[in-house]
């Protein structure tokens, strides 16, 4: 067995060098990640406190206690925070929220979410994480949790160990594991090119790896997610052109014209159901209590 498997710095300059990861695909397609939902904030929004989105939430928040994690009277940092998925939830439990968000969009709804609560509060800081000076900030080591899910910051190890390093207890991060679902670019696909798909990166990989090699303990799930959406025409057919894009497809006059009468002939009215999803793989880092968790030891193991 060759050295390099065992050999943290090639696990990081690969992962550096990968032209394939999803955020460099987005790129190459001419999306801006931070940007992405811009456009389909309010349906993304709309979504996310669905009861399908907030029984989501419920199922990642749960699995988090089952693992010790306490949120009444934590500090919980959410990088990427959207429109408040989880923030609001995570307030909704008692707990003191800082949401980093970039998109415009999107902080207007967290701010609307999360205006009211209860108890717990958020406070919404809208700006880049990775532009963020932790020292001057005082985030180092200032959250009993650090929590990002699906967040384009995560693109190698140098942002792992930013975000790593604001967390003082737990630190969640979670990454697309191969590639996604989407039952419209299934059907489009053969319509517009006679080659197959190829196998999306398994990014969750590099990170498990080097969280490994660099002596963290941590837990980790992979599982199999997939819902139904319902979109605008437009929404779809903007959406399938850039999924197209990101697999490397030009999208020229003759492939939109297919993609349009497609959609003219399966969905003649203006909504359209989508089904998409994948596997996600789930990372949850102790920093605080590094043994194995037990359950009885709950009262023992409460965040401060």
């Amino acid at each position: 067995m060759t050295n390099e498997l065992f050999d943290s710095s090639v696990w990081e300059q690969a992962w550096k060098e990968d032209s394939n990861t999803g955020v460099n695909k987005m790129k190459r397609a001419g999306i801006d990640p931070a940007h992405s939902f811009d456009s389909s904030a309010k349906s993304f929004n709309k979504e996310v406190f669905s009861e399908e989105g907030r029984r989501r939430a419920r199922r990642i928040m749960n699995w988090l206690e089952d693992q010790g994690v306490e949120f009444s009277g934590a500090s919980i940092l959410d990088i990427g925070a959207a429109s408040g998925g989880f923030s609001v939830p995570f307030a909704e439990r008692g707990a003191a929220v800082t949401a980093v968000e970039t998109s415009r969009p999107l902080v207007e709804l967290l701010q609307q979410n999360s205006s009211g609560l209860g108890k717990g509060a958020v406070k919404v800081v809208h700006e880049p994480f990775e532009h963020i000076d932790l020292e001057v900030r005082g985030w180092k080591r200032a959250f009993d949790l650090v929590f990002v899910s699906m967040c384009p910051v995560l693109v190698d190890w140098a942002s792992v160990e930013k975000v790593l390093s604001c967390a003082r207890a737990f630190c969640y991060m979670s990454l697309s594991v191969g590639s996604h679902k989407h039952s419209l670019v299934d059907e489009i696909w053969p319509l517009v090119t006679a080659r197959p798909r190829e196998a999306e990166h398994l990014e969750m990989m590099y990170l498990t790896q080097l969280l490994l090699l660099k002596g963290y303990s941590y837990q980790s799930l992979v599982t199999q997610e997939m819902k139904t959406i319902t979109v605008s025409r437009k929404t779809a057919f903007n959406d399938t052109i850039n999924r197209l894009k990101m697999h490397g497809i030009t999208v020229d006059e003759r492939v939109r014209d297919v993609i349009s009468r497609h959609l003219d002939k399966r969905y003649p009215g203006d909504q359209v159901e989508i089904q998409q999803g994948g596997r996600f793989g789930k990372v949850l880092v102790r920093l605080q209590n590094q043994h194995m968790y037990d359950r009885e030891e709950r009262s023992s193991l409460q965040l401060p």
